[in-house]
């Protein structure tokens, strides 16, 4: 695990965490960021159009911002094709997959919630 910590970003580094929820939290807390690393655990590696489908109502200011976080975090890789126009797709790193045991029963959870909210 020591290798992560050279994955993660400058302000993580330097800050000291109360306890281990305060410092998993600051990388997958939000709105989206939880989100996205759900639908790339599901769907695997998405471009960042089909990310901003799949998440809808994210707008591309915040997506692009979370998703910086998440891969100046280690959690997610950013691969850009040499092509025209440019392709750039986004995947999740091993440290990534290695939160696929938490994400998994928050998306199940999430998705239970969602088909009991919609039945009221």
């Amino acid at each position: 695990m020591e290798n992560d910590k050279t994955n993660f970003d400058s302000r993580s580094l330097d800050k000291t965490y109360h306890n281990p929820t305060e410092a998993t939290l600051e990388r997958i807390g939000g709105k989206w960021k939880t989100a996205i690393l759900c639908l790339l655990a599901e769907q695997g590696a998405q471009r960042n159009g089909e990310i901003m489908r799949m998440l809808s109502p994210v707008t591309q200011k915040v997506l692009t911002r979370q998703l910086k976080e998440l891969e100046a975090d280690g959690l997610i890789l950013r691969t850009v094709f040499p092509e025209v126009p440019p392709k750039v797709v986004y995947e999740l790193t091993e440290s990534g997959w290695s939160l696929r045991t938490v994400l998994d029963p928050l998306c199940e959870w999430g998705k239970r919630f969602v088909k009991a909210d919609k039945s009221v």
